[in-house]
C-alpha cells in the first residue's frame, strides 16, 4: 500500500524539483571542468599551479521551515526524496524575535529538522526593522538570513513553502496596489539569485499540506501572526478570500493562481520585447530618443523608462508606477513640464527632443 495521496502529492512535487536542481547542477560541474580556470591557462606549459576546487558532486538543498504545517511537509518530502537522489538535504529555521519565547520555538523547529535526518541544520536569529511595514520588514529579514545561509554552505537552492493559497493572496495583494501585470504574476516557481529560491507547493493547495503532516504525525506550529487581523495578509486570509468565495463560488484560488501564471508569461515577453527595444531608442551618444520611445506600445515604453530609471539609480522597491506614468507623460503628453523627481535622487526632464533620466 502506497502512502497517503496528500504525502504523495508533496513528495512528487519536491522530487520534480530536486531533478531540476540535480540537472542544473550536474550541467554547472560539467562546464566548469571543460573550462579551465584563466590562473590554470595562465601556467601555460610551465610548471602548472595547484588545481582549484570543483563543484561538489553532490549539491546542498536546504529547506526554510517555520514549524508550520507548509514547511514541515516540505521538510519531510525533501528528508525522503533527496537520498534517492543523491542530493545532501539540509534545513534552516529563522528566529524573527517578534514573540516571546520565539527562540525557544526556533530551537525546537531545529530539533525537528534534524529529527527528520537533515544535515546541516541552522537556526538564526534576526533582528527585523521597522521599513515598508512590519510584514515586508520580517521578510527583508528573512531573505537576508536565507541569503546569507545558502552562501556559507554552498547552497544550490532553498525550498519554501508557499503554497497555492499564498499565490492566491499575492495575486489580491498585488491587484490591490494597481502596480501593474507584474505584480499580478505572484510568486515564481524560480527566484533569486541563479533561481536559489525554488518553490515546489504553487499548485498544491495549503490543506494538502496541513493532511500531510497529519497522517505522518509531524508535529506543526500556528503563528498567531497568520491569525492576527492587524496583518494585511491575514484579514485578506480569513476575511478577504472567504467573502470572495462565498460571492462567486468554490474555484477563486485556483482561477487566482492560474491568473498568476498566465500574467507572469505576459510580463516576461513584454520584458524581453523591452530589453530589445532598449538600444533601439537610443541615439549614438546612448541618449533616449522622445520620438522613438512615443512609437512604443504603452506597456513596453513604460518598461523601457522603468530600466532607465533603475540604471540611473532608482531602487526597485520604491519606483512604482505612478512614478514611471510621471515620467511618461514627458513623452505623451509633454506641455513643458518641469523635471519628475524619481526615489534615489534621479530626476527625468525632457531636453532637445530626448529623454534624460540622471542623479540630481
Amino acid at each position: 500500500m502506497g502512502p497517503h495521496p496528500a504525502v504523495a502529492a508533496i513528495r512528487l512535487a519536491v522530487r520534480r524539483v530536486l531533478h531540476d536542481v540535480l540537472t542544473e547542477h550536474t550541467r554547472s560541474a560539467d562546464h566548469s571542468r571543460r573550462t579551465p580556470h584563466p590562473e590554470l591557462a595562465e601556467a601555460g606549459a610551465g610548471r602548472q599551479r595547484a588545481a582549484l576546487p570543483e563543484c561538489p558532486d553532490t549539491p546542498l538543498v536546504l529547506v526554510a521551515c517555520s514549524g508550520g504545517a507548509d514547511s514541515m511537509a516540505l521538510a519531510s518530502a525533501l528528508a525522503f526524496e533527496a537520498p534517492k537522489l543523491d542530493v545532501r538535504a539540509g534545513g534552516i529555521t529563522v528566529d524573527h524575535g517578534l514573540q516571546d519565547g520565539s527562540d525557544t520555538r526556533a530551537a525546537e523547529v531545529a530539533d525537528r529538522l534534524a529529527a527528520l535526518r537533515l544535515d546541516p541544520v541552522v537556526a538564526v536569529a534576526v533582528r527585523v526593522g521597522h521599513e515598508g511595514g512590519p510584514e515586508a520588514a520580517a521578510r527583508d529579514a528573512r531573505y537576508a538570513a536565507l541569503d546569507a545561509a545558502a552562501e556559507r554552505h554552498g547552497a544550490a537552492a532553498v525550498l519554501l513553502g508557499h503554497t497555492r493559497d499564498d499565490q492566491a493572496e499575492t495575486v489580491l495583494l498585488g491587484l490591490a496596489r494597481g502596480s501593474g501585470i507584474r505584480s499580478l504574476s505572484g510568486m515564481a516557481a524560480a527566484s533569486g539569485p541563479a533561481g536559489r529560491y525554488r518553490r515546489p507547493f504553487l499548485q498544491l493547495d495549503r490543506q494538502t499540506a496541513r493532511k500531510a503532516c497529519l497522517v505522518q504525525s509531524l508535529p506543526v506550529w500556528d503563528d498567531p501572526h497568520n491569525i492576527d487581523p492587524a496583518y494585511t495578509r491575514s484579514r485578506l486570509r480569513h476575511e478577504g478570500l472567504p467573502a470572495l468565495e462565498k460571492a462567486l463560488g468554490k474555484g477563486v484560488v485556483e482561477a487566482l493562481a492560474r491568473t498568476a501564471q498566465l500574467s507572469r508569461d505576459d510580463a516576461d515577453a513584454l520584458d524581453t520585447w523591452a530589453a530589445e527595444a532598449d538600444s533601439a531608442v537610443r541615439d549614438d551618444a546612448g541618449r533616449l530618443e522622445c520620438a522613438k520611445l512615443y512609437a512604443l506600445p504603452p506597456a513596453v515604453r513604460r518598461r523601457v523608462l522603468r530600466r532607465a530609471a533603475m540604471a540611473a539609480g532608482s531602487p526597485a522597491g520604491s519606483l512604482f508606477a505612478r512614478h514611471i506614468e510621471e515620467v511618461d507623460r514627458l513623452i505623451t503628453g509633454w506641455r513643458g513640464q518641469r523635471a519628475i523627481n524619481l526615489p534615489g535622487r534621479v530626476e527625468a526632464m525632457r531636453q532637445g527632443g530626448r529623454l534624460v533620466i540622471r542623479q540630481s
